[in-house]
């Protein structure tokens, strides 16, 4: 099939859909003049046409694929596999760096057993050095650790203050609000008697009193048994006596607070200690062996420290400190002194039986 252009000449129609009439609609949405051929949207424009080409959209480039992670593991390791030793590896040394590694670790060795034995010789007693080695011997030793500074004297104060460091430590936790703890009757034990020495016979119980010095009122004064049962309540508790010898025992104690007893003597201003003495205590052979121990006032005013009367609801048998005991369960039991015979209060720490003997003086729990 042909078709005639304006010449009237005969031009041929091509069916192929690639080829486009003359006058077929531009890209642009223009009519093409005969002629002319279509400009192409992919085509440049020619610069004396007044069609604008639309620009090809630049696509930014793509992200950058995430970072792999490593697959997780097929199983996890068993606890055998976890715990297993790295495998041994074998290291060859010269053998002079081997004798040299050896006669260091020799030297080393003996420099340290010396200086052990040589501390350890300073802390002991002179009885004990006195008994294993000869005078002569001794006496060079102690010239060795005079010479390096390791007097007696710095040896006495070193041993103090590692027996008072565990004081330091009691003494600053202690607390008037904090109590010890309490049991019923039912949980007591057995309490062994523990004097130090022989238990003293019940006939200074008769003429027993109590002389209270350091008061307030400058005055000294001298109670029975009957004076302090009449005029303070007995109080009741139960608590845990603890000795330094590593046992304890729940006891139920009866009594009057010393903390009531400070407010109806209070002592001279200024006081802050209390001695608490025995002059009926008695040393392993019988004879008479004064026991006196050093409480501070805020021990004395604890709640649950008693002068006690009563034990397992009777009055106190020989044994346990008839007629008068002190009962401080947040102290040792060495505090917890018998047959109180005389209290006194001073503004400097009294002596102390067993402080004297070489324990700690604080005592506390």
């Amino acid at each position: 099939m042909k078709d005639a252009d304006g010449t009237g000449r005969e031009v041929p129609r091509s069916d192929s859909p690639d080829e486009a009439p003359a006058e077929r609609l531009s890209s642009a949405g223009a009519v093409a003049p005969a002629g002319e051929a279509a400009v192409s949207a992919s085509s440049p424009a020619p610069a004396h046409s007044t069609n604008t080409t639309p620009r090809a959209r630049v696509e930014p480039p793509p992200p950058p694929p995430p970072p792999s992670r490593p697959s997780p593991p097929s199983r996890r390791r068993s606890l055998g596999e976890r715990l297993r030793e790295p495998e041994e590896r074998s290291v060859s040394l010269p053998a002079a760096a081997v004798r040299s590694r050896t006669r260091r670790d020799f030297l080393l060795f003996g420099a340290g057993a010396l200086a052990a034995a040589g501390g350890l010789w300073w802390l002991l007693p002179d009885e004990t050095r006195a008994h294993h080695l000869t005078p002569a011997l001794r006496e060079r030793i102690d010239s060795l650790h005079a010479r390096v500074g390791a007097t007696s004297e710095r040896r006495e104060k070193f041993l103090d203050r590692a027996l008072t460091f565990d004081d330091d430590v009691a003494e600053a936790l202690y607390s008037r609000d904090r109590s010890v703890r309490t049991y019923s009757r039912s949980q007591t034990t057995p309490l062994r008697n523990n004097y130090n020495g022989a238990t003293p016979g019940p006939s200074y119980i008769a003429g027993w009193s109590l002389t209270v010095t350091g008061l307030a009122s400058d005055r000294t004064e001298r109670l029975s048994l009957p004076d302090l049962l009449r005029r303070f309540p007995r109080r009741d508790q139960v608590t845990r006596l603890c000795c330094v010898e590593g046992w304890s025992a729940v006891a139920w104690w009866g009594g009057l607070r010393f903390g009531d007893f400070l407010h109806a003597y209070p002592p001279a201003a200024g006081a802050r200690w209390v001695k608490l003495e025995s002059a009926v205590n008695l040393d392993g052979a019988g004879r008479p062996d004064p026991y006196y121990v050093s409480i501070d006032l805020d021990t004395a005013r604890h709640p649950q420290t008693l002068l006690a009367t009563h034990f397992s609801g009777k009055p106190l048998p020989v044994e346990h400190g008839a007629p008068l005991r002190l009962l401080a369960p947040m102290k040792l039991g060495l505090k917890n002194i018998k047959a109180i015979t005389s209290i006194e209060f001073s503004d400097e720490e009294p002596e102390d039986y067993w402080n004297e003997r070489g324990y700690s003086k604080y005592d506390g729990l």
